[in-house]
């Protein structure tokens, strides 16, 4: 991802990725949208929540991603939760796909925002699940730290 951490403007993040997924490598892919995706991007309204990268035709696409409708495009608007095709360089998309497809990895959207020359990408991890013992694992460093700096406030 080098140069996409400038100026950034987030317009959507999934949250809940980092914690039911394992990110073992990360990768910036842009998106091929209609006019009215992008101002209703622009307006900050969109979820990537529910959705999921795949394979789609050969290609890699965002499927089940929510980006509302833009209603002053109103005849010429869009399907809210249409599958997108992402774009990446073809030796990425055929690593990727080959992970998909052999050895059980997943493709989680993390985050989607306009990068520093105004342009929407959507960053995507490539991930495994965790276990629900891998969950309660990570709770427990998390309230560890927590509990650690208070403690080190308190001496201070």
């Amino acid at each position: 991802m080098a140069g996409s951490q400038g100026a950034r403007k987030e317009v959507a993040r999934n949250r809940r990725a980092r914690f039911d997924y394992m990110i073992e490598d990360t990768v910036e892919a842009g998106m091929m949208l209609t006019g009215s995706e992008v101002k209703s991007l622009r307006e900050g309204r969109a979820s990537i929540n529910e959705s999921y990268a795949g394979e789609e035709r050969g290609t890699l696409a965002l499927i089940n991603a929510h980006i509302p409708e833009y209603k002053p495009a109103a005849p010429f608007n869009h399907e809210p939760r249409r599958i997108r095709r992402l774009l990446v360089h073809k030796r990425e998309r055929d690593r990727l796909l080959g992970m998909i497809r052999r050895e059980g990895y997943t493709l989680v959207p993390i985050s989607l925002y306009f990068n520093d020359r105004g342009i929407a990408k959507l960053e995507i991890g490539l991930a495994r699940g965790k276990k629900m013992a891998d969950k309660r694992e990570d709770q427990k460093k998390r309230d560890w730290e927590r509990q650690k700096s208070r403690i080190l406030r308190e001496r201070s």
